[in-house]
């Protein structure tokens, strides 16, 4: 059965006030269908400038988002989430930055190929996604096939895709997956990121919830992805 997230037709529900309060940040905020009458056009039409464009998917609370961004401000960062309160509480801090080489979306990650043209995304960020614990939840999980699939179309070749967990079964879904694609190299797989790699790029930064998660003990996965799709030779 075909997910109905992943096709053309797809409608997004905007019936909650945080939609309408996500409004009050038009200048870098978009929403749903905003977002995708944008595929094609982030970086000559959105941020007026060519730079490598970065996409994270499930941005939480934005820790990873304004530090990343703050710290690199000649790359051109897009942020999503789906959840309605969690954004809008997102958008009032991304509000208060002056630096604005970042836009937010309110969308789902599954429709990143309808948010962004095919190679239009240098990186993907994915951290600590929900893992939809309950075996009768799993088919919820994104990380499938057909996100691979979209996310392989948008990234360019050779783009990167890092991946945190904290979550143990999670990370051996997305390990068996992985073992049946041949669309991303496997460059780094960890069961304990600070632990098996701590000069890794991925063990430079802790998100809002990694916080927790290692205060508790708990051991994170990673993974770093490198697309396998080759540069198009121009004559």
């Amino acid at each position: 059965m075909v997910d109905h997230t992943y096709l053309p037709d797809f409608k997004y529900k905007t019936k909650n006030p945080y939609n309408d309060r996500l409004g009050d940040f038009g200048g870098f905020v978009f929403c749903g269908e905003q977002g995708e009458a944008l595929l094609g056009k982030w970086n000559q039409d959105v941020f007026k400038r060519h730079s490598p464009l970065y996409l994270e998917i499930g941005s939480g609370y934005g820790d990873f988002m304004m530090d990343f961004c703050e710290k690199n401000p000649d790359i051109n960062f897009v942020g999503m989430d789906y959840r309605f309160k969690r954004s809008f509480s997102l958008a009032k801090k991304l509000n208060n930055i002056s630096q604005k080489n970042f836009r937010f979306l309110r969308a789902k990650g599954e429709r990143i190929g309808f948010l962004f043209n095919e190679n239009e995304v240098d990186t993907l960020f994915y951290f600590f996604p929900d893992p939809w614990p309950k075996t009768s939840h799993n088919k919820k999980r994104l990380f499938q096939i057909p996100f691979l699939e979209v996310a392989y179309k948008v990234l360019k070749a050779g783009g990167k895709f890092y991946i945190k967990s904290d979550h143990d079964d999670y990370a051996k879904w997305m390990e068996k997956i992985l073992l049946n694609q041949n669309l991303f190299n496997v460059d780094l797989k960890t069961t304990d990121l600070r632990q098996e790699h701590p000069n890794h790029f991925l063990s430079s930064f802790q998100t809002k919830f990694e916080k927790i998660f290692i205060s508790q003990g708990i051991k994170i996965k990673a993974f770093e992805l490198t697309s396998l799709k080759r540069e198009v030779a121009h004559v």
